[in-house]
């Protein structure tokens, strides 16, 4: 798939500062570090090669990142296949002696072993570099044409009057086979199969780079190229390139050293965006329910709003429709082109999972026809009354033989965690379980909570490894949820419950002036009687939900927006005060 031909059409735009920067810093800085891990699905230890990436740039967030380029022996053309050309290219630059091995800024012109990349990248790191890298990726997700701006600025010289600046762009999420020798990189697992990350795909350059000059302080230097995404890479056995998981980086390397350009003086992740050539084209992205604890059917949602146009978005009208509920939203502001921005919004969601879709009907005042779908869930809770304020939650947690892939916590509706366990320890000698228990004590009522249970494995605390389960007991020693054969719930687990203060009991004090009715009631209640000053009505948590003023001799109550349920009817008058409790029911 070269370039020059069918792949890209490079337009290039040098200056010197006589045209401003307008992505890439000026101030001098430290070097950033590329790591090109060579590995394979077949290589059984590489898994702990991606941890230990993975554990570096999580470590160095903006300043490291990983390459893993399927190349060599243990590199397979079963699906999905995710060998490249430039891979090979890449691969055939350096002295390989096993897998998993890396370069780190391609500092050495053999592969070192994965237990020598994080010092390696610390020294780069604190090294200064000799100029910075900064760009943009403009997708355009009708045509798949990228456009990709890549701007180097020299904060000091190099030491030859040729640099070389690479443009790659890499893939995650990619579900495949991977051997796995020793459980190396547990959180990577789903459903038994493997999420690969930052996959080389393609160069848009040539593999070793594309020359660059003059290399001197000061110098300012602009690339553009037009890149079409291709839909699939790879033969046989090829790999759809899915837009949303795809990034850009860019890195500029010194000299040619053998067929290796190196070493890499710095690099960086290009910036993402989306744009079309249309004067007016919002789009609806990550559309997510919140997770925050629960106990209402209504449901919070927050999507992004990003303006792909060419032209400023301020209105937007959308229906959100979950099964045969239509919401109908509106959003107004000022979103200039290639802007983004999140809005929230709520919908009541039946019990159960839900496909749900939200349709753009309007935009900037005109008709307009574009949908996304979403999810949408509502779990049933438990719920529990209590005499006093607080109570005790006592956790029983059964793990199973990796009781190190286990931990939990319980959150608030305001998102606070209130209380965390695990991991615990990993019991050796074969499958097994093990009891674990912790009490959380004067836990507020009268407010909804979540528990999660987590599995870093994805698979649980059952079957193969122990039995094990979870369940959850309040202070009086009842369990609110869980139970034995609950532990095969793969990568997480969750349980709303709403505990809730049990109301002072109310007798009927009715003055035998007056007469309330229909009881149980539907959508009204009359209060009959002369000198009322006012109505009250109270829920079962004892909560003032509803005042009327009185009338003369009726005075009329409406409930219809009531949820079923018993409520206490409080009449005040001229000769005090009389209750009297109603249940209302749909």
């Amino acid at each position: 798939m070269k370039k020059f031909t069918l792949a890209l059409i490079a337009l290039l735009s040098m200056s010197y500062m006589t045209k401003a920067q307008q992505y890439v810093s000026t101030e001098p800085a430290n070097r950033n570090v590329i790591i090109e891990e060579f590995t394979g699905r077949g290589c059984g230890y590489c898994t702990d090669g991606h941890r230990i990436a993975n554990q570096i740039m999580a470590a160095n967030p903006g300043r490291v990142w990983a390459i893993n380029i399927h190349a060599g022996g243990y590199a397979q053309t079963s699906y999905p296949n995710m060998i490249t050309s430039d891979g090979n290219t890449i691969h055939g630059g350096f002295s390989i002696s096993g897998y998993p091995t890396g370069v780190v800024n391609r500092s050495t012109g053999s592969g070192i072993d994965r237990g020598q990349w994080s010092g390696q990248a610390n020294t780069q790191m604190n090294q200064a570099a000799e100029c910075n890298v900064a760009g943009i990726a403009r997708i355009n997700p009708d045509t798949r044409i990228a456009t990709i701006t890549v701007e180097v600025y020299y904060t000091g010289n190099s030491t030859v009057s040729e640099n070389y600046l690479t443009v790659a762009m890499l893939q995650d999420s990619i579900l495949g086979s991977q051997a796995d020798y020793g459980n190396y990189n547990p959180t990577q697992w789903l459903n038994g199969q493997y999420v690969h990350m930052h996959i080389l795909r393609d160069c848009i350059t040539p593999a070793w780079g594309e020359t660059i000059s003059p290399t001197t302080a000061g110098t300012l230097i602009t690339k553009t190229y037009e890149y079409p995404i291709p839909e699939v890479i790879g033969s046989p056995n090829g790999v759809d390139v899915d837009i949303n998981n795809i990034f850009f980086l860019a890195w500029v390397s010194e000299r040619t050293q053998g067929t290796a350009t190196r070493p890499i003086l710095t690099g960086c992740e290009l910036e993402k965006t989306t744009l079309t050539d249309e004067p007016i084209y919002p789009s609806i992205a990550n559309v997510s329910q919140a997770s925050n604890a629960s106990c209402s059917q209504m449901k919070e949602f927050e999507m992004e709003i990003a303006n792909i146009g060419t032209e400023s978005l301020t209105s937007l009208k959308f229906n959100a429709v979950v099964e045969e509920s239509t919401y109908e939203f509106e959003w107004n502001g000022e979103l200039a082109s290639g802007d983004k921005t999140n809005m929230n919004f709520e919908m009541e969601i039946p019990f159960g999972t839900h496909e749900g879709v939200i349709i753009i009907i309007e935009a900037n005042g005109q008709a307009y026809e574009r949908s996304v779908s979403f999810n949408a869930e509502c779990a049933e809770w438990a719920e529990k009354e209590y005499d006093e304020n607080t109570t005790a939650l006592k956790v029983f947690i059964i793990q199973d033989q990796f009781g190190e892939q286990t931990t939990w916590e319980i959150i608030n509706s305001n998102g606070d965690v209130i209380a965390s366990g695990g991991p615990y320890a990993h019991l050796t000698g074969g499958p097994q379980t093990s009891v674990n228990t912790q009490i959380v004590n004067d836990v507020p009522v009268d407010e909804c909570y979540l528990f999660r249970i987590y599995d870093n494995n994805s698979n649980g605390i059952c079957c193969n490894y122990g039995n094990g389960y979870y369940y959850v007991k309040d202070g009086e020693n009842q369990v609110l949820f869980g139970g034995e054969g609950n532990g095969g719930f793969g990568a997480m687990a969750a349980h709303s419950f709403m505990l809730k203060k049990r109301p002072d009991a109310v007798q009927d004090n009715m003055a035998s002036d007056f007469n309330i009715y229909p009881n149980p009631a539907n959508s009204m209640i009359v209060v009959e009687g002369q000198n009322v000053e006012f109505v009250e009505i109270y829920n079962s948590l004892g909560q003032k939900v509803l005042t009327v003023e009185g009338a003369k001799e009726y005075t009329t109550v409406n409930v219809a927006s009531f949820e079923n349920g018993v409520y206490v009817v409080r009449v005040v008058s001229n000769n005090g005060i009389s209750t009297k409790k109603v249940s209302i029911a749909h």
